[in-house]
């Protein structure tokens, strides 16, 4: 596996690629890598020629009081867990080639990057589209896969590509989870050995709630249990909300729809989300 920190190299190997006429897929990430990352990449591997994984810590996506000073970094374990999974190129720039000193252009996506996260972390989607927009451009990748636990992610992307005809595929691929149903999170470790056995408490009261609202029950009824459920456990509540799936607007049974959540544990925020599907009745 390469691992390339340069503009002009990683160029040079896409665009040998490209000759090749060998298919690339990109898996961006912020390092700290785990299970969800790395069957990302076996999936990338099962779909394209060619992976690229990119690590890097967006500066432009954290709050002034986030975490992004103790962010984990762990780079040397990333690269062995790459090279054991067989990913072609690690894409990991400095934040000076990402964002030169007199960078200026900035990314937004209205409407569906205002509500939920957005709400809760003014100018989060913005860093998000920006660089993810960068990284489209400079691998030049034909698809790109990301992990549905970040599902308004997925779908501020998606408007991205939408709305600037920008030549990817962009696919989505199923949480994945500790063996008690946590989403696997970088921020997990975090965690302290009480929160963590707290935790599953997310996913569990998600489930109960989509359960009750596939089952015909009343909505706002199911979303205050899980809401009940989770101050219960110890969570601070950011938001839980059912929503369109696509559009993240208002619900619409006769479409699909998610019940996404966001909530804090101790020092850590924790998101993830599980889809609610309405059989037709008569």
């Amino acid at each position: 596996m390469q691992t390339i920190r340069d503009l002009d190299a990683l160029r040079t190997t896409t665009a040998a690629f490209r000759e090749a006429e060998e298919s690339v897929a990109l898996v961006p990430t912020m390092g700290a890598l785990h299970a969800g990352h790395i069957a990302l990449v076996e999936e990338a591997k099962r779909t394209a020629a060619r992976v690229i994984v990119s690590i890097f810590v967006n500066p432009l996506q954290f709050g002034p009081n986030e975490d992004l000073a103790r962010y984990p970094r762990r780079e040397q374990t990333d690269a062995r867990m790459l090279t054991e999974v067989g990913a072609d190129v690690l894409w990991a720039p400095p934040v000076e080639v990402m964002y030169p000193n007199d960078f200026a252009t900035n990314i937004s996506v209205s409407g569906i990057s205002e509500v939920l996260d957005g709400a809760h972390r003014p100018g989060h989607f913005d860093g998000v589209a920006t660089v993810v927009a960068k990284l489209f451009t400079q691998t030049q990748a034909d698809i790109a896969l990301f992990g549905e636990k970040d599902f308004q992610q997925l779908a501020v992307i998606r408007r991205i590509v939408a709305d600037l005809n920008l030549p990817i595929d962009v696919r989505g691929f199923p949480t994945q989870r500790e063996d008690d149903g946590l989403a696997l999170s970088s921020r997990n470790i975090y965690l302290s050995d009480k929160d963590r056995a707290a935790a599953v408490a997310l996913p569990r009261a998600l489930g109960v709630a989509a359960r009750r609202i596939e089952q015909g029950d009343d909505a706002a009824a199911a979303l205050d249990q899980a809401r009940a459920s989770l101050k219960a456990a110890g969570f601070a509540i950011d938001y839980v909300e059912l929503v369109d799936a696509e559009t993240l607007g208002a619900p619409d049974p006769a479409r699909a729809m998610r019940l996404l959540a966001a909530a804090k544990l101790g020092g850590t925020r924790l998101i993830d989300n599980v889809a609610v599907i309405v059989s037709e009745q008569g």
